[in-house]
């Protein structure tokens, strides 16, 4: 009798070391689907099939848009570098290092996507005129031969024009891009720059 129970206890521990229990699975909970930058997250059933995040990808109007928004940045750069020493005030010398001060990483940003998609920024030289927002020429030499209030007035109106037009560039962006980081950047800029339209409009009464 003590070795036919030997014989029965051995094969049951044979078989639970070969057979482990099946794991415990939780259903009925809903999973949140992460959309693309500005859609909202889709709730999927348990049960439902949850497609894979497609990889980002690069449309024409991607690489246009940020090889647009260096040039559109560098001349908002270029307009804020005055503000120091011939603004009057304070809180527009303020606001326009904050412009410089986000500006400047935003280009460091998008030049190196550039680089890292194997292509080129737009070319400097070129007549960019069409661009939504850029200041002429002549309404820059204005801006640096001008100072004190003459100089805010200017100013405001330049840069409100400039902001304006980036958000229009960004909304494009917005409608018809497709790579993830670039539309993040077009709705960064939108939200950025609407608020200070404001500011800047507040800033004159």
């Amino acid at each position: 009798m003590r070795r036919v129970l030997l014989v029965i206890l051995g094969a049951a521990l044979l078989t639970a070391c070969s057979s482990p229990p099946e794991p415990t699975v939780v259903s009925g909970a809903p999973v949140i689907v992460p959309g693309r930058p500005g859609e909202v997250a889709a709730t999927l059933s348990p049960g439902q099939t949850v497609a894979p995040v497609p990889s980002p990808t690069v449309n024409a109007t991607d690489v246009r848009y940020v090889q647009d928004m260096i040039v559109h940045h560098r001349q908002a750069l270029e307009m804020a570098a005055l503000a120091p020493e011939r603004a009057q005030s304070t809180s527009l010398k303020a606001l326009a290092s904050r412009i410089y001060d986000a500006q400047g990483p935003e280009i460091k940003a998008m030049s190196s996507w550039l680089e890292q998609e194997g292509l080129r920024e737009a070319d400097h030289h070129a007549d960019h005129s069409g661009m939504p927002g850029m200041a002429t020429p002549a309404q820059l030499t204005d801006l640096r031969n001008a100072s004190g209030e003459d100089f805010d007035t200017r100013f405001v109106s330049l840069m409100v024009a400039h902001h304006q037009g980036a958000i229009t560039m960004a909304e494009k962006e917005m409608i018809n891009g497709s790579h993830d980081r670039v539309l993040g950047w077009a709705q960064d800029i939108v939200a950025e720059q609407s608020a200070e339209i404001a500011r800047l409009n507040r800033l004159l009464g």
